[in-house]
């Protein structure tokens, strides 16, 4: 007999309205995916269908019109604000493509601020040293390069452990070879701590270093599909 695979992310029939009657527009209509522990997961689709907005609902940031996500099995109430506070300290890690850090507080401090509010933190001094922001831990933002931010808000996203990061554009505002070590180091935090990744991207060569590729048109999954090979990161190029 063979056993069904627990899944780690299930959504079921997810949509998303703005507005109503005569100006409703259906952002979302009925997406249905799910993704193992320890998946990377591209979502592809041209601007308008929806990439952003699924991201923001998983994320706890938008709340749906009718469906359901589930991470690790736990149906995430968007209106219960203790079990999303929960969902976002114990599971939750978001990467921005422009990298809201605080101007004020260095690299380490930025990055250690999300950790007050973890439970089962990584030492700030690897992760540090994994990032390659060991030498530039007590720089500003602005003495830093773009791919130095993006190393650290993935820093502060990752201190405090999460099981799912969400990745929204995470090489848009950057150089060719840059976005490369950003796609190296997002491969090394899969594989180092088995942490599901989902990647909302228009760059279509990122999909070659994921397990699961997702398309979206028009609020619809057009495809989903499993990647029969992958391609190390530093082998992509567009």
């Amino acid at each position: 007999m063979l056993l069904r695979k627990k899944m780690f992310v299930e959504v079921k029939n997810l949509k998303k309205d703005y507005g109503t009657g005569e100006n409703i527009i259906h952002v979302l209509k009925g997406l249905n995916f799910q993704l193992e522990k320890g998946e990377i997961c591209t979502v592809l689709g041209p601007s308008g269908a929806g990439k952003s907005t699924l991201l923001n609902l998983i994320g706890g940031i938008d709340t749906l019109t009718s469906g359901e996500i589930r991470i690790a099995g736990k149906l995430i109430e968007l209106d219960d604000k203790d079990g999303l506070l929960e969902y976002r300290r114990d599971h939750l890690g978001f990467v921005f493509q422009f990298y809201n850090l605080i101007p004020d507080l260095t690299v380490k401090e930025n990055i250690e601020v999300c950790g007050f509010l973890g439970k089962n933190n990584l030492d700030i001094n690897k992760l540090l040293s994994d990032l390659g922001l060991k030498e530039h831990q007590n720089k500003f933002p602005r003495q830093l390069s773009g791919g130095q931010q993006q190393r650290t808000s993935i820093g502060r996203a990752l201190i405090k452990a999460p099981t799912l990061l969400l990745c929204d554009e995470p090489t848009g505002a950057l150089d060719y070879e840059t976005s490369k070590e950003i796609l190296e180091l997002l491969e090394r935090v899969n594989h180092e701590y088995n942490t599901t990744i989902l990647i909302v991207t228009h760059n279509e060569a990122i999909s070659h270093m994921s397990d699961r590729i997702i398309h979206l048109k028009d609020g619809r999954i057009t495809n989903n599909l499993v990647n029969p090979r992958k391609t190390a990161a530093r082998d992509l190029t567009w």
